[in-house]
């Protein structure tokens, strides 16, 4: 029982009470993967079988490294036979295997967000719609939102708040689209994420047999993240739980930050009285960060009023205060953002990888990738396009999915003229017009041109398609026998597609064709690691891996040693010893409630957690970072401080000395910092302003109040200032003179300045005041 030494009292007492419904509630920090691991290990080392236990997590990574670790303690083998996945990958499993129970083929493919948003635009473009009007993302989103509310196309038609709600955004036929878009996905054989969820409830409802198959299956039932579960999954869990009652879900509700995904924070917190006889077990201890950063995110989740108690502590060191830069501009606040890094980079020897940017929206982005390069810092921008994203790699997996199911229409579409054999975008609208006609998949029209031409099709592109199906059903004859690696490389090289990239010497072509061997190297990977451990290792098995993958994991190993950046979102689970988080502000961090109007309680909360989740990324050091001025459509805006620096105990801050200065809270009202004087009123007098003498006579005392704090400046005269003085400007602060050019009166001085780095002046406008010791 060596395991359990190294578990703390409530981690231990987690893992050792197996039996019955089990609520761990686990602080940022505290070790849940370890009580997770530690569980199912000593759920096996007390006999049970290890295809008798299902773990759901949100992340084929985090199931990976489970897996490894519980195969320490009780061997490989048993770990191999444990369902444990990800919520998406369990019910892919169960869906293969029952498919045929609910109308679809065993080798169903899985689109992906890109093939979802394809299909939809080609059915937005069929049925005439607007594509401006009918944006495919929101669509996408609408669409994906009712799955997750297990809310199919007829339900969907006839709930009268939704279709209101379409009505509101000048969307009304949503519905149909949603129709066509289910009836066009069982033609191809496909279904989408969502459709994992939603398929799987519709199986457990309508065939109870399979339901209590399952139910008897899983004597323990684990979840992990159980505050990031939608409605679908909530229910899966409870029904297959059902039986045994052997459920036990870990989570935290502080770090429920994903509602715009459909979770639910009710489903943690409410699981209390979905389960009478459960047990609480509280994981509060932070292994992660120093106590100064513990206490400061307590002292501001405190303020949230749903929640479950708990009180988290660290005893690591105390540590530093959290640094707060006060920048004048967004620019600004990039410069002293990367400063930071490359001075404690040098000054504590830290890797760059050891750092994170953290923002609310990716758009904040550009000012600190600017930022960096010029200090010359790598950094990774975490969320761009995936490598699975990729045109080149998008192709090559598209002939591998058409092998696997030649239903798949999308996979079709995007190959049949790639590498370019003459079917131009004329035919491919022909053959799918067919299909959708005779009610099949267009590979079945393609296939039939040669003795039905139901197409209309002229000769030349009649022996062209027949050339196409004679390749894919010379692919299908190689699958028979081939592993996966052997006949991904058949493909790429009998395609063309490797000699078409080959013969592109760019440096863009180069790095395609690259990719497709790293895309080969990781197939033969796959290949050898399914030998190894005795599973099938063919293509359709690679493609079910690769159909599942998220974000984390495809993070390549030569991207570790740059400065993450990335949304707060997106930080979710990991951590950094160094963490800036940039851009806290109100109407920014937290953001503005879309449309305008006040927040809800809820909404508002959930930033909070936001904020909190961030701020418990941090191992070392935290920095909070705000800028006064920022552009935003094109327009600089005067911007305050967010409230949530204020909801900090101050005593865990390292406050900038600048004149923003803290405020009292008052009720009802905001809590933040006295702004200063701005040197322009917020926004131009207009229409609005104009016809209300209050607003405007606001505005005009803005705009007197700022131009008499203009003349009150007065710079020194431009003949006197030389390199190497020290001067101060009126927006940019203290700064030292490297160098003066030209003749006066067009004299240009380069200074470095303290606040904004460095400058060209022209010293008639820029008013320099020499400081003088």
């Amino acid at each position: 029982m060596d395991y359990l030494d190294g578990l703390n009292e409530a981690q231990r007492k987690a893992v050792e009470n197996t039996d019955g419904p089990s609520l761990v509630i686990a602080g940022a920090g505290s070790g849940k993967t370890r009580v997770l691991t530690f569980r199912i290990a000593h759920l096996l080392q007390q006999g049970v079988k290890p295809g008798s236990i299902l773990s759901l997590t949100f992340t084929n990574k985090a199931a990976r490294e489970m897996k490894e670790r519980i195969g320490t303690v009780v061997g490989q083998s048993a770990a191999r036979s444990l369902w444990m996945g990800t919520f998406h990958s369990i019910f892919a499993r169960i869906l293969r295997t029952e498919a045929e129970a609910i109308g679809f083929p065993s080798n169903f493919t899985i689109y992906d967000s890109a093939d979802s948003k394809s299909l939809l635009k080609t059915i937005i473009k069929s049925m005439q719609l607007d594509d401006k009007t009918y944006k495919t993302n929101v669509v996408a989103s609408r669409i994906s939102a009712a799955k997750n509310s297990l809310i199919t196309p007829p339900a969907y038609q006839q709930n009268g708040q939704i279709m209101e709600y379409d009505m509101s955004i000048r969307m009304p036929r949503i519905a149909e689209i949603y129709k066509e878009y289910e009836k066009r996905c069982r033609l191809a054989g496909a279904m989408d994420f969502d459709d994992l969820l939603l398929k799987t409830n519709i199986l457990f409802r309508d065939h109870k047999d399979v339901l209590a198959k399952y139910q008897q299956r899983f004597d323990y039932i684990m979840v992990d993240e159980y505050q990031d579960t939608n409605f679908a999954q909530y229910l899966i869990v409870k029904n297959l739980a059902a039986t045994h009652h052997n459920l036990c879900v870990v989570g935290d509700d502080a770090q429920s930050i994903y509602s715009f995904r459909g979770a639910r924070i009710e489903n943690i917190l409410n699981f209390q009285k979905d389960y009478p006889k459960h047990q609480i077990f509280k994981l509060e201890q932070n292994y992660r960060s120093t106590q100064t950063i513990v206490n400061a995110a307590n002292s501001i989740i405190a303020k949230n009023k749903r929640q479950i108690p708990k009180n988290v502590f660290s005893e690591k060191t105390h540590g530093n205060k959290i640094k707060v830069f006060s920048a004048l501009t967004d620019n600004e606040e990039g410069y002293l953002i990367a400063n930071e890094i490359s001075e404690t980079h040098m000054r504590n020897h830290y890797l760059y990888q050891d750092y994170a940017i953290l923002y609310r929206t990716n758009a904040q982005s550009r000012i600190f990738e600017e930022a960096l390069r010029k200090r010359n810092i790598p950094y990774k921008i975490y969320g761009g396009l995936s490598f699975y994203q990729r045109k080149e790699i998008k192709d090559l997996l598209s002939y591998f999915r058409i092998i696997i199911n030649p239903q798949d229409n999308e996979a079709l579409k995007r190959v049949i003229n790639y590498p370019v054999r003459g079917i131009g975008a004329t035919t491919i609208t022909k053959l799918e017009q067919a299909a959708l006609s005779q009610g099949c998949s267009i590979f079945e029209i393609v296939k039939k041109s040669s003795l039905e031409n139901a197409a209309g099709l002229n000769k030349g592109t009649l022996t062209k398609l027949s050339q196409f199906t004679g390749i894919v059903a010379q692919f299908e004859e190689k699958a028979k026998s081939a592993d996966a690696y052997e006949l991904a490389g058949f493909i790429a090289t009998q395609t063309g597609i490797m000699k078409d990239l080959y013969r592109d010497q760019t440096p863009e072509g180069l790095s395609r064709f690259e990719n497709i061997q790293e895309l080969l190297n990781g197939i033969q990977e796959f290949t050898i690691n399914a030998r190894e451990e005795g599973q099938p290792n063919a293509l359709e098995n690679y493609m079910e891996d690769v159909a599942l993958l998220t974000d984390q994991d495809s993070e390549k190993d030569e991207d570790r040693d740059k400065v993450t950046m990335m949304t707060v979102h997106s930080s979710k689970g990991l951590e950094f010893k160094n963490v800036f988080i940039v851009g806290v502000e109100e109407n920014l961090f937290p953001s503005a409630p879309m449309g305008g109007g006040n927040p809800s309680i809820e909404s508002f909360e959930e930033e909070r957690r936001l904020f909190y989740v961030a701020l418990t990324r941090a191992e070392e050091n935290a920095y909070l970072s705000f800028a006064k001025q920022r552009y935003r459509w094109g327009k600089l805006d005067f911007c305050n401080p967010s409230r949530f620096i204020t909801e900090v105990d101050p005593k865990y801050l390292d406050l900038p000395q600048d004149n923003y200065e803290r405020e009292p809270q008052v009720a009802g009202g905001y809590a933040g910092f006295r702004k200063p004087q701005p040197e322009e009123p917020q926004a131009p007098i207009g229409r609005q302003t104009a016809s209300n003498p209050q607003a405007m006579n606001q505005k005009l005392v803005q705009l007197r109040q700022a131009k008499k704090q203009n003349q009150t400046f007065d710079g020194d005269d431009p003949r006197d200032i030389q390199s190497g003085m020290t001067v101060e400007h009126q927006r940019f602060g203290p700064g030292k003179v490297q160098q003066i050019e030209g003749v006066f009166p067009n004299l240009k001085a380069t200074v470095f300045f303290q606040n904004a780095g460095q400058k060209q002046l022209l010293l008639k406008f820029a008013k320099l005041r020499i400081v003088r010791s």
